[in-house]
């Protein structure tokens, strides 16, 4: 959520009203989340979800014992939860670097039986029923965080003294390998995320749950909607939209609210103020909520959606 009250024009089709509801998961840091939890490594990684933020997730949309798949697992927050709330989980990550973090945090946190109900393999979220052949049509619940279609990189506070950029090389865009989903833009990023939705639709079980995260970013001066892209590909993939919840990335307290921004949001915040942009720091994810569609027709229309976006 932030302070800006700018009315921006539409940027995706309209669809029917669907249930709101607003999730507190930063009334601790997530840096208090992940300590003693996950291996300190995970710092290294530019995108992580909000522990918490997957716990509610995984308890609001699956039971104990379905199965639960992140296609685009990186450090395997959605597994590692998962399996500590007694789902099995499948995370699927194709950059070996990441993966065999995500294994280790698997090994770090669980143990025993809940050790078994997780696992991470190699793939490309695009080609998930291979990736999930044994599994394919049993997924109850798929959740992921995907590229926001942007920059993003690990901060190192140390690299301008050194005269080196301040974004670690190797965690720019998750990857070094420009085919990354991670480097994607503009019209390559939407043919991308419209191939992983259709692959999540093929893996899911009939009335099996896709549950996406997504942060709204800024391009040229003005908001980008990935949150409203969102709902038009999966809904071109097959998925009805069933919900939206503001996962708010703040602490409330005393009637207030305590943004929680990292450092790489408020030097863009800062960039875009000197550039003379009205931005605001974005103290929330959106988090889309669908179901495997009875008609692949019923969804909004793509092609108008995408170049309304686009020109913006």
């Amino acid at each position: 959520m932030t302070t800006d009250t700018t009315p921006h024009p539409a940027t995706h089709a309209i669809t029917p009203e669907v249930p709101l509801a607003l999730w507190p998961v930063a009334q601790r840091t997530a840096q208090a989340q992940r300590a003693g939890r996950y291996l300190p490594e995970v710092a290294q990684h530019p995108g992580k979800m909000l522990p918490e933020l997957a716990r509610r997730i995984i308890c609001e949309y699956s039971a104990p014992g379905a199965l639960v798949v992140d296609p685009l697992a990186g450090i395997g927050t959605t597994v590692v939860e998962a399996g500590l709330l007694g789902r099995r989980a499948i995370g699927v990550e194709v950059e070996a670097r990441w993966a065999r973090l995500a294994a280790r945090n698997l090994d770090h946190m669980l143990s025993g039986p809940e050790r078994q109900l997780a696992v991470i393999r190699r793939g490309d979220a695009r080609r998930l029923p291979r990736v999930l052949g044994d599994v394919a049509g049993k997924v109850d619940l798929v959740v992921t965080s995907p590229p926001y279609g942007c920059d993003a990189g690990t901060f190192d506070p140390t690299a301008r003294a050194r005269g080196q950029r301040s974004c670690v090389a190797e965690t720019l865009n998750y990857s070094r390998d420009r085919a990354n989903l991670g480097h994607a833009r503009g019209p390559a990023y939407d043919e991308a995320m419209a191939e992983v939705y259709a692959a999540c639709r093929a893996v899911l079980c009939p009335g099996g749950r896709l549950v996406v995260v997504t942060k709204n970013t800024r391009r040229g001066g003005a908001t980008f909607d990935l949150a409203g892209l969102t709902v038009v590909l999966a809904s071109a993939a097959g998925f009805s939209y069933l919900g939206h919840v503001v996962a708010l990335h703040a602490a409330v307290r005393d009637g207030g609210l305590i943004a929680r921004p990292s450092f790489w949001q408020t030097i863009q915040v800062r960039k875009a103020r000197e550039r003379g942009e009205p931005a605001h720091l974005v103290a929330h994810e959106d988090v889309s909520v669908f179901t495997v569609s009875t008609s692949p027709t019923t969804g909004p229309a793509t092609k108008p959606a995408k170049e309304d976006a686009r020109a913006r």
